[in-house]
């Protein structure tokens, strides 16, 4: 029995290209998630443990108010938009990839 040199779609659908994938996914949404919970865990923590530094004015507004009520929401579209276009370039990555592969075969 002789045995065939691995064809190159075989291994875009093998379980070791799929973990691979799998875990830059997870990696990129585990990064974002917890730049999220920073602030989200964050600004209560500094209220109890801080409360004269997040009790200072700021253009109007405590640094608590402003932190929450205007820069919470550009933080978080920050954060969605990185995700977005990280999880793009992933996917572009893969079909780069995987077209590479596929132009070297017959």
């Amino acid at each position: 029995m002789s045995k065939t040199p691995p064809d190159h779609t075989d291994f875009i659908h093998s379980e070791e290209f799929l973990r691979e994938l799998m875990k830059r996914q997870l990696r990129l949404s585990v990064s974002c998630a917890s730049a999220f919970l920073l602030l989200l865990l964050g600004l209560p923590l500094l209220n109890y443990f801080a409360p004269e530094l997040m009790a200072r004015r700021v253009g109007g507004f405590t640094l608590s108010w402003l932190v929450l009520g205007v820069l919470f929401f550009p933080y978080v579209w920050i954060i969605a938009r990185v995700f977005i276009t990280r999880s793009i370039a992933l996917e572009h990555a893969e079909v780069h990839h995987a077209a590479k592969g596929n132009a070297r075969q017959p």
